[in-house]
């Protein structure tokens, strides 16, 4: 290795996955980070940190000349960008050329001519790789792009030409769409990538979204590492990813791989790049673009080649050959990765901010690329007293050993740790590595139960919900497959667990070992007291009265804790026409570890191994398993009868008011005092995470008051504009 010291042009988790292999090669690591990241755990990972501007990252990570700056000072002899900031910029590469300083990626000609969505295209048809119809150019105006549309044909997607990550993208199926579509994706482009081109493509319905890994060195080798699905998405950004394809046949992998490969060769490509294709029902693939860096979803491949492609883009750049032959690629075993997102899925997926009041990954024994051969000693264990910051799997195979075995956490926080405005909400990368499909999945599951994550919002209930999901378990799907079965939005506690009735068990036996806590701690002794032999009786309420819950209503069911008997739940079973514990008892036998003040439990139910998430509430927890999430309390019998008969709380009605779906910027106001309005018309624009979301009249009304200006920030739920009472 002729490198020494690398600069991690970047934050997060992908800064502190980089990091991880830099050790491993034995090199030097530096950092950069903004003001607002200067305690961060990439920053601490390094040997040496510059500080490269405020919290925007246009004023510091996009920051070309003082991230090249810092490259010098710190004596690095090559920068690897991540994904993201300047990792497709190739001004910063040829700045870092002229420092005589390596760049950790493709030469910068190839970085243009596939950053260009418009250039790429041309260069795709030129390289006899399959292309969707659309037209080739910058659309000078909305009157362009609506002329374009109807030659092209509806439905069409408007695409930023230099735009990635979903943004700058709309699908438009008549003329109304196109031309705010068009406004909101140049907005969007604009914002994001300084860019404001957009271009029209005919929009392929129910496509796949399949992508295919390459690698190409310096002395003319260019082979591919085979596919990964990347179909399940919410606003065109991926959710879900696996590797293999369950869609893709070994004569369709290798036809869309040499069409990969042909690209690569035509660009003059070097380092790892990702060729992507849409892909429909007819099995019939077309170019979507080729992002010249790493992905996100790169673990997944790593996990079913065994290679580090982190180690690759460093070989590469320093010079080396590759080592293997297309002939000598081989996909083993089946991966899955889940994308951890500071977002409420019961709010259109809106970005969260906050500290992270606790921070617990499920526990993590390896899968592949950046664990292979490393000991993890510089780093802290997922899910151990430290919490995170940065951990990620250590060594082991994806079925060996242990509770966390086939499972890696790429993640670049920690508990007390702010996700902040400034950067994308992404909070880890959950990877899980199995046998075959089944067994990654299941993995998959289990891992996103133990992830405990409090003091923001995240979707790792929907997440958990996905998995399961028949559809996707069967392998049927699409980039609308989140719109297409859950056409009315996500609530976790309309998801049914795969055994509501062991959640009820475990609520109830939790409430008696507080009770035991809270008697132990007021005697004398302060020992934990034995079963008084007495049988403890309980109700558990499962959901709330209130509307604004959105649950389908309170459920109640009475159970016993048997005197003397550790371990054991009863359940009423009753049937139509009974008393309330008049029909069968149900026998439940609980085995775990669990005490109180613990996030997680975990054990058996019945011999079923369990993981759900615990937090207190008045009366008893939020339990979250399998996607479902709901309110358990458990009750006193008296205190039952007592609760039935009190009145139910009514939410305030907030029907008059515009509220800010999330912390944002307020981009634009479209109303002022006394406009009607109609339902479905634009009211306001917020802009959170560089995307613009826009906000509609949900009835038609008039505006009374207009409540906040253009350039305000926003507090989630704050009053934009608020109505006449009809």
């Amino acid at each position: 290795m002729s490198f020494e010291r690398i600069l991690i042009a970047n934050r997060g988790e992908i800064a502190c996955r980089i990091a991880r292999t830099a050790r491993r090669l034995g090199l030097s690591i530096a950092a950069i980070c903004s003001e607002a990241d200067e305690g961060a755990p990439h920053v601490r990972m390094a040997d040496a940190a510059v500080c490269v501007g405020p919290p925007p990252s246009a004023e510091s990570y996009l920051d070309v000349e003082a991230v090249v700056e810092a490259a010098r000072t710190t004596g690095a002899d090559a920068v690897h960008p991540g994904f993201g900031f300047l990792s497709e910029n190739a001004e910063f590469a040829e700045a870092l050329a002229a420092a005589g300083i390596a760049f950790i990626g493709p030469p910068p000609a190839a970085i243009r001519a596939m950053g260009d969505k418009i250039e790429s295209r041309r260069y795709a048809f030129d390289a006899g790789v399959d292309t969707v119809p659309g037209v080739d150019r910058a659309l000078a105006g909305v009157d362009e792009a609506v002329a374009a549309a109807r030659e092209v044909g509806y439905p069409v997607m408007l695409k930023a030409s230099a735009g990635g990550g979903g943004k700058g993208m709309r699908i438009a199926a008549g003329e109304d769409e196109v031309r705010e579509g068009f406004r909101s994706a140049t907005n969007e482009a604009l914002a994001s990538f300084g860019d404001g081109r957009i271009f029209v493509e005919r929009y392929v319905e129910r496509p796949r979204h399949i992508e295919i890994q390459v690698l190409a060195d310096r002395h003319g080798a260019v082979l591919h590492l085979g596919e990964r699905e990347c179909s399940v998405q919410r606003r065109h950004q991926k959710v879900l990813e696996e590797a293999p394809s369950p869609f893709v046949d070994a004569g369709m992998r290798e036809r869309m791989g040499a069409q990969a490969v042909a690209l690569a060769r035509a660009v003059g490509y070097e380092s790892a790049g990702t060729v992507e294709f849409i892909v429909g029902p007819d099995r019939r693939f077309y170019f979507l673009e080729m992002n010249t860096r790493l992905q996100v979803e790169h673990p997944v491949t790593e996990a079913v080649t065994g290679l580090d492609l982190v180690e690759w883009m460093i070989r590469i750049a320093a010079g080396e050959p590759l080592s293997f032959t297309q002939d000598e690629v081989r996909m083993d075993g089946w991966a899955m990765e889940a994308r951890v997102y500071a977002e409420d899925p019961e709010r259109d997926f809106l970005p969260a901010t906050g500290r992270l009041l606790r921070y617990r990954p499920p526990p993590a024994a390896g899968v592949g690329g950046a664990a292979d051969g490393a000991d993890g000693a510089d780093q802290p264990v997922p899910g151990g007293d430290s919490a995170g910051a940065g951990a990620s799997a250590a060594s082991g195979a994806p079925d060996g050993p242990g509770p966390g075995a086939g499972v890696r956490v790429d993640d670049g926080v920690e508990e007390g740790g702010e996700v902040a405005v400034w950067y994308d909400p992404m909070i880890a990368k959950l990877v899980t590595a199995g046998r075959d499909r089944d067994e990654a999945l299941d993995r998959l599951e289990l891992a996103l139960d133990r992830y405990t994550v409090r003091g923001v919002t995240t979707n790792l209930a929907f997440l958990a919900a996905l998995a399961r999901h028949p559809g996707f378990r069967a392998g049927d799907l699409s980039t609308a497959f989140i719109d297409e079965h859950f056409p009315d939005g996500f609530a976790a506690s309309r998801v049914i667990p795969p055994e509501p009735a062991h959640l009820v068990v475990v609520a109830a036996w939790m409430r008696r070992e507080i009770d035991r806590l809270n008697a132990a701690v007021g005697s004398p002794s302060g020992a934990w007291p034995a079963l008084d032999g007495a049988d403890r009786e309980y109700v558990v309420l499962v959901g709330g009265r209130s509307a604004a819950e959105n649950d389908g209503g309170e459920r109640a069911h009475p159970v016993s804790l048997p005197g003397g008997a550790e371990g054991v739940v009863e359940m009423g079973m009753e049937r139509e026409g009974e008393q309330e514990g008049d029909g069968e008892r149900a026998r439940y036998r609980v085995e775990t570890a669990w005490r109180p003040g613990l996030d997680c439990f975990e054990g058996t139910v019945n011999g079923t191994p369990l993981a759900v998430q615990v937090e207190r509430a008045r009366h008893g927890f939020r339990l979250t398993h399998a996607g479902h999430s709901a309110r358990y309390q458990v009750l006193s019998l008296r205190a039952a009868a007592l609760r039935a008969l009190m009145p139910v709380k009514r939410p305030p009605d907030l029907s008059r008011f515009l509220l800010s779906p999330m912390p944002g910027l307020l981009v634009r106001i479209a109303v002022g005092p006394g406009d009607r309005v109609k339902a479905g018309q634009e009211v306001a624009v917020v802009e959170a995470m560089k995307m613009e979301n826009l906000l509609r009249a949900e009835q038609d009304g008039t505006v009374a008051a207009v409540l906040a200006e253009p350039g305000a920030s926003l507090a989630v739920d704050q009053p934009i504009v608020e109505f006449e009472a009809p």
